[in-house]
């Protein structure tokens, strides 16, 4: 999932109380423009220009024929996606859903700035269901009234990684419910994106941390739940 332009700078030491609320002001003004820039850059990229579905004449982006919510929320990380500059200089990106009382899905996206041990980023969005036949299509916002597209485009039979993608095919990150995965799965996913017309070289890899198991873990059986 995108991660938009998150908050503005954070809080700003005393140094006066004239100069030190006035710096405040300045940089959380700042720090909402970006914001506001971002996201509403993120939202109508897609209708700026000529996308690639239609500049390739490609036929309409399928998704996964079903997806059950209930196993898709929680924590996902990027694995990979294509460059967007609301994301520029992330890395260790992940998002987080959480299912809603009213149907919809709160959104957490995070990541660090310049290197996986750097300042963290957040932005907190909601998402909805447009396709209640699948739950393929959703669309997400973090800046309403703005929303845009996310469409489910591949899906591990047992939800260990997801791919979203776009209709005019600009959009693609690569999901894993662990901060890294293997490369034949890597691989496989890449060629089913090629197949469906997605242009394969903008595709970059994400830097992730990854969480190695403790002895004792690994050696539990995987838990049935």
């Amino acid at each position: 999932m995108a991660l938009a332009e998150g908050p503005g700078p954070g809080p700003v030491l005393d140094e006066g109380a004239g100069g030190a609320r006035a710096a405040r002001g300045a940089d959380q003004h700042r720090g909402h423009l970006k914001c506001l820039a971002g996201i509403v850059w993120a939202v109508l990229a897609s209708g700026c220009g000529t996308a690639t579905t239609e500049r390739l004449h490609l036929p309409p982006l399928e998704t996964v024929p079903h997806v059950d919510l209930s196993r898709y929320v929680g924590t996902w990380y990027e694995i990979g996606s294509f460059p967007q500059s609301f994301q520029r200089g992330c890395n260790a990106t992940t998002a987080t859903y959480t299912l809603r009382p009213d149907g919809g899905i709160d959104v957490l996206n995070r990541c660090r700035l310049g290197s996986v041990d750097g300042k963290e980023k957040s932005a907190l969005g909601r998402a909805r269901v447009v396709d209640r036949s699948t739950n393929a299509k959703l669309e997400v916002s973090f800046f309403r009234p703005f929303w845009g597209d996310y469409w489910i485009i591949d899906l591990a039979e047992d939800y260990s990684y997801a791919v979203v993608g776009h209709p005019g095919r600009d959009y693609l990150w690569i999901l894993s419910r662990t901060p890294t995965m293997t490369e034949p799965t890597y691989q496989a996913i890449v060629a089913r994106l090629r197949s469906q017309g997605y242009e394969m070289s903008r595709l970059v890899r994400t830097q992730q941390v990854a969480v190695p198991a403790s002895p004792a873990t690994s050696a539990r059986p995987p838990d049935p739940s």
